[in-house]
């Protein structure tokens, strides 16, 4: 959100904050999402790096379609272990599996 959008909002009595602020989650509730998104998003961007499909991805870590597009938005019923399980499938090594997980998402506010 712009500065001048937010300053409007604040002047008219709208209390603008993160979404963190928002739901009430602790910094390791907050650090663990930003951790699944990341992996999520690297996922996909790993898969079409390898120019598969979700059903290829499916067949090399013996799940289904619907489960890899799943992990790919970071569905809450994914865990962060399956998601870097598929992501050392497609030869993601450990330091860029690091690089990924500690990757900042942008604040949203």
């Amino acid at each position: 959100m712009d500065k001048t959008t937010k300053a409007k909002l604040e002047k008219a009595g709208w209390k603008v904050g993160t979404t963190q602020e928002f739901l009430e989650l602790s910094d390791a509730d907050m650090a663990l999402i930003e951790m699944k998104i990341s992996a999520a998003d690297g996922l996909r961007s790993k898969r079409e790096e390898l120019n598969l499909t979700q059903t290829q991805l499916a067949n090399l870590i013996g799940s289904s379609q619907s489960r890899v597009a799943k992990m790919e938005a970071a569905d809450p019923t994914v865990s962060l272990d399956l998601l870097v399980r598929a992501l050392l499938r497609l030869g993601t090594t450990k330091s860029q599996l690091g690089k990924l997980l500690s990757r900042r998402l942008a604040p949203s506010s």
